[in-house]
């Protein structure tokens, strides 16, 4: 799974619509490191739902503070003398964020996640619209509703 792949995943394990979170069966986690995951993904949502311009509606610790228990280090590739951000630990999913994180940083692809300003949504997408101001994870869905709604307030 590529490094934007797993963020959009982490981020798409909850429904908010019907509550249903898959977070346990994707990642594999239980106890403590469900709760830690559950704050990471809705700290990682707040980050998201700024990259698309909206606010968000609940209070979470920021991201950064999540981010900074992540142990990386520099890994080099000895046939390519290339360069990354790697996880210290194997497993530990708050640095395989961070490291994709990182990642999408150095690619441009990290703004491009998004999460959809549809209150009951929130769903994760990547913006792959060539002006990068998608609001809604599906036009004929979340989009639909919220042009009819803005269009019946108008009406009114």
């Amino acid at each position: 799974m590529n490094d934007l792949a797993l963020l959009e995943t982490l981020l798409n394990t909850l429904s908010i619509d019907t509550g249903e979170d898959r977070l346990e069966a994707e990642f594999g986690l239980a106890g403590g490191e469900l709760e830690q995951a559950r704050e990471l993904r809705e700290s990682l949502r707040v980050a998201c739902l700024a990259h698309a311009g909206h606010g968000s509606h609940t209070e979470v610790r920021p991201l950064s503070e999540l981010l900074a228990e992540a142990p990386l280090v520099v890994a080099v590739d000895p046939a390519t003398g290339a360069a990354s951000l790697r996880p210290a630990r194997e497993g530990a999913l708050v640095a395989r964020v961070a490291s994709a994180i990182a990642s999408t940083t150095a690619d441009g692809t990290w703004p491009r996640l998004k999460a959809c300003e549809a209150a009951d949504c929130h769903w994760a997408y990547v913006d792959r619209s060539p002006g990068g101001r998608r609001r809604w994870c599906s036009m004929s869905v979340c989009g639909a509703r919220a042009k009819m709604r803005t269009y019946r307030t108008r009406q009114g």
